[in-house]
Formats: C-alpha cells, structure tokens, sequence
C-alpha cells in the first residue's frame, strides 16, 4: 500500500534536517517525513577530523533526534524514482510515498578521477556514511605512507590530522600551484604551506598523479614529472559534484554549473519540488553564474527558505548568490576567506584597490597567546564596495571573515568600515586603535 505524507523530504544531511524542522515551525498541522539513505549518517565538516581529534569517531555521528522531537517521521531507504503526475517517490526497496511537496536535499556525489588504477584497493572516497568511514580509518592507519590527493579545503584538513598519528608519512599532492587557491591568494595560501610543512607533510602543487601502481592494492604513486613514492593508501580529497540523478530522471532543469535549478525561493521547475543544499545549483554573488560552492552553511540558508515557502511565500527574499564563505584550522592557524580574492577578481575584470593589514589578536602584544593576524580586503576602485576578504591568524580570524561576510552581503563601503564600531578586550581582540579590518579599510582610502 502506498504511504502518504504531505511533505517528503529526501536527504537526512544538514539541508535535509534544516527543511524539515523549519517545515515543522511553519506548517505544525502538515505531516512530515524524511528519507534517508544512509542508516548512520555524519557531520560532513567533522569527516577528517575522526582520524585524530575526536577520540572516537562515533563522536562525529549525524543523529536525527532535532527531527523525532519536532515529530517528524524518519524512514531509512533510498529514493530511486520521482513520479511528477503522480506525485510519488519511488525506493529502491519498492516503498512508495505520495506527497504534495518534495524537498530534494540528497547532497553530492566524491569526485573520483578516471586515473589508471584508481580501482585499486586502498585508494578511497569520502562517503558521508558512518560505516564506511570507520573501516577507512582503521584501514588507513594500518599503513605508514598515506597520500592524501586534493589541495583544497578537505584535502588539507586530511593531511593535518594524519600527520598527528606517530609514525606517518604524509604526501598532499594538488594540481594547481598552491594550496587552497580557489579561495585564497598566494601569500595566504603559503601560511597553510608552511604550517603543514613543519608538522612534516610532503607538499606536492603544481604536479599531477598519472598512475597508481601496484597490483590488487596500491603501492605507489607516479606524477606527471616521472616521480614516484610508495604508498600504503590514497584518499580522495578533490571535491564532489552535486547529485543530481534522481532529478534529471524526472525531468527537472539543471543549471549551467549542473546543480539543479532554482528559483530564488529554491523551487525547481515543478512547483511542487523544492532542491536544497549541494544538489541545488549555486549563483555567483557578483557574475550570478553558477557558482561550485557547497558549503554546510549555505545548505542550512538555503533549507530554511525551503522550509518556510512551500505552500505559500512567507518569507520574501532577494537571492544574493553565495559568497563562497570558509574557514578552516591547520595545527593552530585559522584561514578565512570570503567573496572575491584580488587574482579571481582581476580575471573577472574588475577594477580593484587592495588594502593589506597585520598584527595581533591580543592587546598588549605580550599577553601569552597571542598570535600575529593578516587580513586583506578587495574592494571596488570606483565605487568603494567590499568585494572580498580574507584572514590569517589565531581563533579571533574564525569570525573576523564572518565579520567580513556579512559587510560584502551588504555592500558596505571602505569608508563605512573605517568608522566600524566594534567591542574589544585585551585578551579576545586586537586593540581598538589597531583593529585589523579598520587598518585594512583605511589603507585603501587614498587609492580611490
């Protein structure tokens, strides 16, 4: 018999979680139900850091209890086919649901590189599947030389936490020149390079792997350059693409960056489905192209407004576009970057002025902890409007680049910034005279 609900979410990630509970907020009398594929899901930003940080992996579990509380339903299985006359969802296990509004929040698929040997045993993907990674991580750490492949985010989160098991050898291999340089510039990126560098990892850019070699399992590596290491076993860090399978079967439009297409109000082109999260295709905050960012936090954005609008638009929106809003935390360094870096900025030809600061977090400068600080911001030549910026430094940068969001998002002007008013204390912020994003602003003014 066929089971009926009037809100079918697919997907039990943070997008997925995030609909359903603002759904509930919104529509208490609508019955809810969520569809997970994965029995023991996980927080997907706390991946690497089950190799070392949280002492028992099961820590980084993704549990549903926010939904069970708000009384919304949870049935593990996974969707296979979207019936749109019908308006019913099909799963793999032959259940079939009727809904009057579908949320798709079903994420993205690891990306893995058509490399010769890349079927290897002991080469592995990130799958957002508990089991899974549990076995990845005791297999991993059965070897010594571990190569992580990838040089962005992940990737260089993977390679810190590894290095912290004794007796590891690390190589982190990217194609690109530098680390992290979708999102930062050089100098910034060389901070990271430095940091993983000391801590031992072997840092290969601007090279690219031709081969896995061995015979069943992996053994070794060979670049582009004809080197070679020996290696117990690779993990995939280069990123994911949005899923999108289940979607384009029932007919629903992509996007040019091929995440599903969405409105402002994130209705596909059937009125009654909704896509959120890292399936739902992103636009540029500047260009509005489409944008390859997947990010928890945009997920959650976007699933809120999901949530709220479904049957009627209760919550009017002006969809900016994504940022491309991160952070992340190597050894002790914390990087952020937000908005437009000067070089993406200039190969999208914009006439751009750059002010440069450095400091401290602390005042006075001998206070123990205290870290230097970096921060540079990108902004408009001619109209004076904050395009981009990014962060090096101890804990402080982790919401000094939200700081800096949040002036992009309004269009807030190096003049403005210059007055900003903000709180500060000698153990949780650089001095108020010194105040490193106000340096940075000021630096700027007698360029335009």
């Amino acid at each position: 018999m066929d089971k009926r609900t009037d809100i079918l979410v697919i997907g039990a990630g943070p997008a997925g979680i995030i609909s359903a509970v603002t759904a509930r907020k919104y529509y208490p009398d609508k019955k809810i139900t969520v569809l997970k594929s994965i029995k023991n899901g996980v927080i997907p930003c706390g991946i690497p850091y089950m190799f070392s940080s949280l002492k028992n992996p099961e820590d980084n579990k993704l549990g549903t209890e926010s939904l069970e509380k708000n009384n919304i339903e949870v049935v593990v299985g996974e969707a296979v086919k979207i019936n749109r006359s019908e308006k019913t969802i099909e799963t793999k296990d032959s259940d079939k649901y009727l809904y009057e509004k579908l949320i798709l929040a079903v994420g993205s698929d690891s990306i893995v590189p058509g490399i010769p040997g890349i079927d290897k045993k002991g080469i592995y993907a990130i799958y957002k599947d508990m089991d899974y990674l549990k076995r990845l991580i005791e297999e991993v750490k059965k070897g010594k030389d571990i190569l992580v492949l990838g040089g962005g985010f992940i990737g260089i989160e993977f390679a810190d936490e590894i290095s912290r098991i004794e007796g590891r050898n690390v190589h982190l291999a990217e194609v690109l020149p530098n680390l992290l340089a979708n999102s930062f510039d050089k100098e910034f990126s060389v901070f990271v390079e430095e940091r993983l560098k000391a801590k031992g990892v072997d840092i290969l850019t601007n090279n690219r792997v031709t081969e896995f070699l061995g015979d069943g399992k992996v053994e070794g590596v060979r670049f582009e350059n004809g080197r070679e290491i020996k290696v117990d076993s690779v993990i995939l860090g280069i990123g994911a693409i949005p899923s999108t399978k289940l979607a384009q079967d029932a007919g629903l439009d992509l996007g040019k960056g091929k995440g599903i297409w969405v409105d402002e109000y994130m209705r596909t082109v059937d009125p009654d489905i909704f896509a959120v999260g890292d399936c739902a295709g992103k636009r540029d905050f500047y260009t509005r192209r489409d944008a390859p960012v997947m990010l928890a936090s945009t997920a959650t954005a976007e699933a809120r407004i999901a949530g709220a609008n479904l049957y009627q638009l209760k919550v009017v929106r002006e969809n900016k576009g994504t940022i491309a809003i991160y952070s992340t935390y190597i050894d002790g360094l914390v990087l952020g970057s937000a908005g437009l870096t000067e070089n993406s900025a200039k190969k999208e030809g914009f006439e751009v002025v750059v002010g440069n600061t450095e400091g401290v977090d602390k005042h006075p400068k001998n206070l123990p902890g205290v870290n230097k600080i970096k921060v540079k911001l990108i902004f408009s030549k001619q109209s004076g409007i904050l395009m981009g910026g990014q962060v090096a430094g101890g804990m402080s940068a982790g919401e000094m680049i939200n700081i800096i969001g949040l002036g992009i998002q309004q269009r807030i002007s190096a003049i403005e910034l210059e007055t900003l008013q903000m709180a500060t204390h000698p153990y949780l912020t650089s001095a108020p005279t010194m105040y490193p994003i106000v340096l940075a602003a000021q630096a700027v003014s007698d360029k335009m």
